[in-house]
């Protein structure tokens, strides 16, 4: 198969710095909210990208369900991959791939995990099945086959059959707080708009890169 011909010219509006906000969680927010409008599918699913303690990355999709000032939220099972690799290593990069808008958002920072009150709302607001699969899911582990998942499943129905479910002590969240938050754009001629903010003492600082 020869793929060497597969390409699109972008033609969006030319990003300037004076069109940007100087806080980059509000720029976030600007772009989320275009690509949210624009119904695009899942704009909140990321990439997660981690490191183990032998220097070996690992690239996952996740979902952001939360962000702020503080920074960028998604939940998991703390004995995944991702789980142990955050604990050997925190220095972590994010990645929102709004490829139909020829954007892109890439963070980077460091995870830790949240409050177990925030972790514990955010389950609380969980469809029940969604919350009986956080329960079954031993996240990254061998499976013999998809039947006993589905056997778990019916178990743990049963064991919740009355009244609410409660939080796992495995699963809760992690909070991504960022050091650079990079805005990509696409351009003519493969000319593209890239404004990388960096964190420093008394703020960001703001920088058009080479595309």
């Amino acid at each position: 198969m020869d793929i060497k011909g597969l390409r699109k010219e972008y033609a969006n509006p030319v990003l300037t710095r004076g069109m940007l906000a100087p806080d980059p969680i509000d720029q976030f927010e600007r772009w989320f909210k275009e690509a949210s409008d624009a119904e695009l599918a899942e704009p909140n699913a990321m990439t997660l990208a981690t490191v183990d303690a032998d220097g070996q990355p690992s690239l996952r999709t996740v979902l952001l369900k939360m962000f702020d000032r503080n920074g960028f939220v998604f939940f998991t099972n703390y004995h995944s991959r991702k789980a142990r690799e955050i604990g050997e290593n925190p220095r972590v990069a994010l990645l929102f791939p709004w490829i139909r808008l020829a954007r892109q958002v890439v963070i980077t920072g460091a995870a830790e995990k949240i409050s177990l009150a925030e972790s514990a709302r955010y389950f609380a607001s969980r469809p029940r099945e969604s919350q009986l699969g956080a329960w079954i899911s031993r996240q990254s582990s061998v499976l013999s086959s998809r039947q006993w998942l589905m056997m778990e499943l019916e178990q743990m129905k049963t064991k919740f059959l009355k009244g609410e479910i409660p939080l796992p002590d495995f699963w809760g969240g992690y909070r991504v707080r960022p050091t650079s938050i990079e805005f990509w754009q696409g351009q003519t001629s493969r000319l593209h708009d890239r404004f990388l903010y960096t964190r420093n003492e008394e703020g960001w600082i703001i920088e058009r890169l080479a595309p």
